[in-house]
């Protein structure tokens, strides 16, 4: 029997035995740890003045920077900064008071063996006031523009720990809340300036994540408020739109810029003031577009769910924005039997081939498309499917059955349904 647990590549996988040294160097960090946050927790339930909130901004500097994650100590530096550090122009900024007491939860789980000894470096306590610098830490300043400085510091400071985890959702949450304070302490053009720099920043986490859901879910919050009164805002939606082109041509798969795309349409299109035949000559374009791309990767599911989207809007226009309201019946009936004429015709491709897995996803999307698309225009005709739509389908759904065979139920269903089943 192989002395090793398995191999990859001819490689034998070993484990190398942890010195005691090593041993000793992890317990000795989460010692540090435990009574980093002890320390916290102390300083929290003990009342005092702004000195003290000073203290407390600082450990929660240096515990954050081992434990992003922590977000009751999110909330705590928000206290700090309400209470002793940002200045007193509006009582409804300041947070509710955060729990620190009773036992510990997941959330304060200790940095694993593997955390850099570098991101434990101490903050000095001894700075004489509560102005934040680069790296969270509080430096001297008397005149106005100390608020500004602060919150600038706190954005530089959670940057790289947003850097090393951009799916944190606590981090997003405190970038919004200090550039929510900007919006009520700054004058509209300072506060302007630092949502064009989020903008910004949220590019670039896009640009190394193409769909990062976090970013983009943020990247929509910085266009509202940087179109909102709140900053002198207006439009964006055109280059969002735009945006939302260079995305998806950068990466097809990418779901969130389809998604973010067909949440723009409704509103592009009211704000461009298209007519009639503008609307028609968009959605030709659109569906041309897609069908394109499909027809050179019919396994993408977030093409095909662009496409269902354009398809709604032919398929149940009724109580949703839509692309073309001025769209007859009968001008629906020939764009949707258009369409699934064109997925027959991408499903010919694939008949006698031998199919490997990227091919069974891509049938497998083809005959879900025809499946519905197909129901949907029997339902919106008012009428059951005929003898020949009801072959088809039945056709479609052994294929499924097949192809996909955890929705399994799904079938059966539309199967008793529409009065298949044997």
């Amino acid at each position: 029997m192989a002395e090793h647990g398995g191999s990859h590549g001819g490689i034998a996988r070993t484990s190398r035995e942890r010195t005691a040294s090593e041993r000793q160097a992890d317990l000795d960090r989460i010692a540090r740890y435990r009574a980093l946050e002890d320390e916290i927790r102390t300083r929290v339930a003990a009342s005092g003045d702004s000195a003290a909130a000073v203290d407390l901004f600082h450990l929660t500097s240096k515990l954050l920077r081992l434990n992003p994650e922590y977000y009751t100590i999110w909330n705590v530096r928000r206290r700090s900064l309400t209470s002793g550090l940002l200045s007193r122009r509006s009582a409804a900024c300041s947070p509710s008071r955060a729990s620190l007491s009773g036992s510990r939860t997941a959330t304060t789980t200790p940095p694993s063996a593997s955390s850099s000894s570098t991101s434990s470096t101490a903050t000095p306590h001894d700075q004489p006031s509560p102005t934040a610098g680069r790296s969270g830490t509080l430096v001297d300043d008397n005149d106005g523009k100390k608020d500004a400085e602060l919150l600038e510091g706190e954005l530089r400071f959670t940057f790289p720990l947003l850097l090393e985890s951009p799916k944190c959702y606590w981090l997003w949450n405190y970038r919004l809340w200090i550039l929510g304070q900007a919006i009520e302490r700054l004058p509209t053009a300072a506060a302007r300036r630092m949502w064009e720099d989020e903008l910004g920043l949220a590019s670039k986490m896009l640009t190394k994540d193409q769909r990062n859901f976090h970013a983009w879910g943020y990247r929509r919050h910085v266009v509202n408020q940087l179109e909102s009164p709140a900053l002198g805002g207006s439009s964006m939606v055109e280059a969002e739109f735009a945006y939302t082109d260079r995305m998806t041509r950068a990466n097809l798969s990418n779901f969130s810029a389809w998604h973010r795309r067909s949440k723009l349409i409704p509103r592009l299109l009211d704000e461009r003031g298209a007519d009639d035949l503008t609307r028609k000559s968009f959605l030709d374009q659109e569906l041309g577009t897609v069908n394109q791309l499909l027809s050179v990767d019919p396994k993408d599911q977030s093409l095909w769910y662009y496409h269902q989207f354009l398809m709604l809007n032919l398929l149940s226009p009724v109580g949703r924005p839509t692309i073309t309201p001025a769209f007859s019946l009968e001008d629906r009936l020939s764009y949707i039997m258009r369409e699934i004429e064109g997925i027959k015709d991408l499903l010919e491709s694939y008949e006698d081939e031998e199919l490997d897995d990227d091919d069974r996803d891509a049938v497998k999307q083809i005959y879900k498309a025809l499946l519905d698309y197909t129901l949907a225009l029997c339902q919106l005709e008012g009428r059951q499917p005929d003898g020949q739509e009801r072959e088809l389908v039945a056709g479609w759904l052994r294929e499924l059955r097949v192809l996909d065979p955890m929705r399994d139920g799904r079938w059966t269903d539309l199967e008793r349904d529409y009065g298949l089943r044997g």
